[in-house]
């Protein structure tokens, strides 16, 4: 932390006011929300400092666009280039990685397009030359702007699919699982939504392990001199509480059914 970060929070943890109610809002991608991920963080982290934290979980690029706008103190997302680049525009400091995890591909059991396997790439190739039905969040999430780049990688413009074989949600993972699930589709979602997910029907996963499916996650403050409104003193306290030991543990400490869901990756 900066010389002028160390001042700002000397004075103003001497503030009278600084006994009031304490809260951020926090920005964050869908995934930490409907992975339970949250549910697990945030007690402890508000027994342990007193700070509320108030999620509005919404896709990468909607909780990017909200820090922008001053609307939120801080973001935890999960698409790396986004995020650096709205750091190099101003809009962010302080980015920092908190943990990773990967994304896959599931689909019906039966795998119509035999896309099963360790490429992805050829996978979402398999899916589009055989018009199998794919549901895509179409929201602009991290999710989405991975999927974006497997089909660009793929030479396939999915779009051209639209509304026949290629299904835009326009909503989170959950929904799209959803639909996903009830139309015996295709889609990408990241590991931690899909393991704690309970409806999935006759969808299985069938392409993991291709390292273009790593996923990772970073949180960073919505720049103070852009929005004065931002609570830099509790944004940190957060972002410092995420990269710390407890933090990077109790993210590894979250598991469903015995299989971790997030892998501590704090680069403090």
């Amino acid at each position: 932390m900066g010389l002028i970060w160390r001042i700002f929070l000397v004075l103003l943890l001497a503030s009278p006011t600084y006994g009031q109610q304490r809260f951020i809002t926090v920005a964050s991608t869908t995934s930490t929300e409907q992975s339970g991920l949250f549910k697990h963080l945030l007690p402890a982290f508000e027994k342990k400092t007193g700070i509320q934290v108030r999620v509005v979980a919404l896709g990468t690029g909607q909780a990017i666009d909200l820090g922008k706008r001053g609307d939120a103190d801080v973001a935890f997302v999960h698409d790396k280039e986004a995020e650096e680049k709205a750091v190099a525009e101003g809009a962010f400091v302080e980015r920092r990685e908190v943990m990773y995890n990967d994304f896959v591909v599931v689909g019906p059991k039966s795998d119509p397009a035999k896309a099963k396997g360790h490429d992805v790439v050829a996978g979402v190739r398999k899916i589009a030359h055989a018009k199998a039905p794919f549901a895509s969040r179409g929201d602009k999430s991290g999710t989405h702007s991975a999927e974006l780049r497997l089909w660009k990688e793929a030479g396939i413009d999915p779009q051209q699919g639209k509304g026949s074989w290629y299904r835009e949600t326009g909503s989170g993972m959950g929904p799209t699982l959803n639909t996903a699930s009830g139309m015996n589709a295709y889609a990408l979602t990241d590991r931690g939504t899909w393991l704690s997910f309970k409806n999935r029907g006759d969808l299985v996963i069938l392409v993991e392990g291709d390292k273009r499916l790593f996923n990772q996650y970073g949180v960073m403050l919505v720049n103070p001199k852009k929005h004065p409104n931002v609570k830099i003193a509790e944004g940190l306290t957060f972002i410092n509480w995420l990269t710390s030991a407890e933090g990077q543990k109790a993210i590894a400490d979250y598991k469903i059914s015995g299989e971790q869901l997030f892998f501590p990756s704090s680069n403090k």
